[in-house]
């Protein structure tokens, strides 16, 4: 490139676009968060509306209203045909709280934490200059659940309702017909556990977390029915062996740490397996290439604010499970960004 003075002007090379969406996504966020907070997608999933209705009944004004709902079509939450506007198959699934992949605990938590620090770039600052957590004063999101079981059985219930999709399809990845005792090991609200044992009759399994996680835990799979197939276990994942099983599944477990950590839990796991028995990693990966999904990538900084863990990528993972003396090791996509790494214990 010629070097040009100071004062030169020239047409850039490329257009913008990428910056705009960029800095534009963070609105998309906060409108999506604003329009949860005023009850836009139960109203809609009443029945259609017209513009005119929506401000009648959230008491704003169409201007306000034109441009959030403009927002929210351009998201894909929201679709208009004929003058009224209605949901659209993901908010039907994840943005109306009488389904049972209500997204709204999540997003809850993020107008929670909107107006604390962890919502501003200074933490962010930190966090990569120290390496250290920032979420909860820097105290440290497991350090605090394991003292706080308010604040833990808060979080449990706020990731609930993110887990129940990813949990209702994976079980149809793989044929666990021929096991019998699934660990959900770090299990949160047992939403693994509710999904494998639905999608497999002779399953039976255990939650293994915290004591005021597993109280939550109790809650959901008592809902559920399924008393008698899943019963939850008050754990330290460190310190306290685990009980004979033939699958340990472990969901968003090893994002929270670092590899060291994630190879010691996959050692753990395979000399605790019964022979034939298969580990299950449930995560959201990076490409073998570590160069996306964005969304992926976003999810790792979330994590070094609050964890000491990173995302993985499925050779990543793989790789841990050959060391620690795993066969017949897969990496497969199940639904959205999410996937399963697996290996068989010979």
């Amino acid at each position: 490139m010629n070097q040009r003075d100071a004062g030169d002007l020239w047409q850039p090379r490329t257009h913008d676009r990428l910056l705009w969406d960029i800095v534009a996504g963070y609105n998309g966020c906060r409108v999506l968060l604003l329009a949860h907070d005023l009850k836009l997608f139960p109203l809609l999933a009443e029945r259609p509306r017209t513009l005119a209705e929506i401000c009648d009944v959230l008491e704003i004004t169409w201007r306000s209203a034109e441009a959030l709902l403009t927002v929210c079509i351009s998201l894909g939450l929201v679709q208009r045909a004929e003058g009224r506007y209605t949901l659209t198959p993901v908010s039907e699934a994840y943005l109306v709280p009488s389904s049972p992949t209500f997204f709204g605990g999540r997003l809850d938590m993020m107008i929670a934490n909107e107006n604390q620090p962890i919502g501003f770039l200074d933490p962010l600052k930190q966090a990569v200059r120290t390496n250290a957590s920032q979420i909860y004063a820097g105290a440290g999101l497991f350090t605090v659940h394991a003292q706080d079981g308010a604040r833990a059985r808060t979080f449990t219930r706020a990731m609930h309702g993110v887990s129940m999709g990813p949990a209702l399809v994976w079980p149809d990845t793989l044929d666990l017909a021929g096991h019998r005792i699934m660990l959900d090991i770090g299990g949160g609200s047992g939403a693994h556990a509710i999904g494998a044992t639905q999608r497999w009759p002779s399953l039976r399994a255990i939650v293994l977390d915290l004591a005021p996680v597993c109280e939550v835990a109790d809650e959901y799979i008592a809902h559920h029915g399924l008393q008698q197939r899943i019963r939850t276990m008050v754990t330290d994942l460190w310190q306290d062996p685990f009980p004979p099983a033939d699958v340990h599944f472990y969901s968003n477990i090893y994002h929270d740490w670092p590899p060291e950590k994630c190879q010691l839990l996959t050692r753990k796991s395979f000399e605790s397996l019964q022979p034939g028995g298969r580990l299950i990693i449930h995560e959201m990966l990076y490409n073998n290439e570590k160069t996306g999904p964005s969304a992926v990538a976003s999810v790792a900084i979330a994590m070094l604010l609050s964890t000491e863990g990173q995302q993985f990528s499925g050779r990543e993972l793989a790789a841990m499970l050959v060391e620690a003396g795993f066969m017949d090791i897969e990496v497969r996509p199940t639904f959205g960004y999410w996937s399963i790494i697996t290996g068989r214990k010979a």
